[in-house]
């Protein structure tokens, strides 16, 4: 057979997801240009400098997005090595909001002062225990198949799950880092029986605790959280106090019909609409953007979250699979969390947009998140 005539081997190269790098650059982009529509009002009258919530989030993407391309240039396993440092550090943040160093903004007592930089600890937590998980579930290995394994991950949760709560009084960051864990778990574990029986009793406790709220067994005054259901069952009702933000977000959804007002066109953001460039930016493209707006930026989510699936569907190990579930975990349980609040779907929990709310913390280390992925897409050989 002469050399023209052999077959040629296939070559081996590294898949590299440009579409997922394009979705969340056009998401930084996107929602730096939201940011400064919904915002610019606000900013004026406080601060007299239309661009101050602009020009914080920017630098603080800047430096998300120098970070993100870093951990992407290295090998994910590295970041096993820190795994359980991580976990307890993370802790230790959170504790740490008791102290002088951390400080209240909004009506919560959420963040850390360090050295001048302003941190939210439950963003450093959802981080570390992706990595922390995802590297206890490796080293269980088929042990993490039994009862004890199941429990015994679980268990670990608890600790930040708790002072998330307890501490910040941040209800949806402690929703967040169980689902991650229970999305890992999912994947890790074939059996399905555990998660149906937990998913049964979450839903069942959830509905009772809404009807004794709904027919004052439990009353509103014992705890905010119970006043907000309230609120969220009537807003009209308590459209003075908790109702009022609701109320406001559902008229600019309303209000922005199809194809929206236009961009810096929103009437909610005008003092209206509280916390408009945080938890509520979501109502504003709806009103300036109108359905098709936020439908285009939902369909730019679920390409999202296929991306995570593709890639760890084709990572090369477990470790490198999980970590890119519990970032697909983390970021889609927050995007419907989100849209459900502003919608009115469930209760309003105080939760941020992915990469198009206001927050410093919560984009730099969503960056990291997406680093990691890209890192494991990195890995990934395909012939050709």
């Amino acid at each position: 057979m002469s050399e023209q005539e052999k077959p040629k081997k296939k070559k081996r190269r590294y898949f590299f997801d440009y579409t997922m790098l394009f979705i969340v650059v056009f998401l930084i982009l996107f929602g730096l240009v939201m940011l400064y529509s919904t915002s610019s009002y606000e900013a004026n009258v406080k601060f007299e400098d239309p661009a101050f919530y602009f020009r914080k989030q920017a630098i603080a993407s800047a430096v998300g997005i120098a970070a993100m391309l870093a951990v992407m240039l290295v090998d994910y396993h590295f970041v096993q090595r820190f795994a359980f440092i991580g976990y307890f550090i993370s802790l230790f943040l959170i504790i740490l909001v008791v102290t002088p160093l951390g400080y209240e903004a909004g009506g919560a007592r959420r963040w850390l002062n360090l050295a001048g930089v302003s941190l939210q600890p439950a963003e450093v937590a959802k981080l570390a225990l992706i990595v922390f998980f995802a590297s206890v579930v490796c080293r269980f290995g088929e042990g993490i198949k039994g009862k004890k394994g199941f429990i015994t991950v679980l268990a670990l949760a608890l600790p930040h799950a708790i002072c998330v709560l307890t501490i910040t009084q941040n209800l949806s960051s402690a929703i967040i880092i169980f689902s991650i864990v229970f999305m890992m778990l999912f994947v890790a574990t074939p059996q399905y029986r555990e998660y149906i029986i937990i998913g049964i009793i979450a839903v069942a406790l959830a509905v009772i605790t809404v009807l004794l709220v709904k027919y004052d067994v439990i009353p509103a005054s014992v705890s905010y959280r119970f006043a907000r259901i309230k609120a969220w069952l009537d807003p009209e009702a308590f459209a003075a106090n908790k109702g009022f933000q609701t109320l406001q977000a559902l008229y600019a959804i309303g209000s922005g019909d199809f194809f929206g007002k236009g961009l810096g066109e929103s009437i909610q953001k005008l003092g209206y609409l509280p916390e408009a460039q945080n938890d509520m930016i979501f109502s504003i493209i709806c009103e300036e953007l109108g359905l098709f707006g936020a439908f285009a930026i939902i369909l730019l989510f679920m390409l999202l979250i296929w991306r995570f699936m593709v890639i760890a569907n084709n990572a090369q190990d477990m470790f490198g699979a999980l970590l890119v579930v519990g970032v697909m975990a983390h970021i889609s349980i927050q995007v419907i969390l989100n849209i459900a609040v502003v919608t009115n779907t469930i209760p309003n929990t105080g939760i941020t947009l992915p990469f198009i709310s206001y927050g410093g913390s919560s984009v730099v280390f969503l960056l990291l998140e997406m680093g990691l992925v890209l890192s494991v897409s990195r890995s990934i050989r395909v012939e050709g």
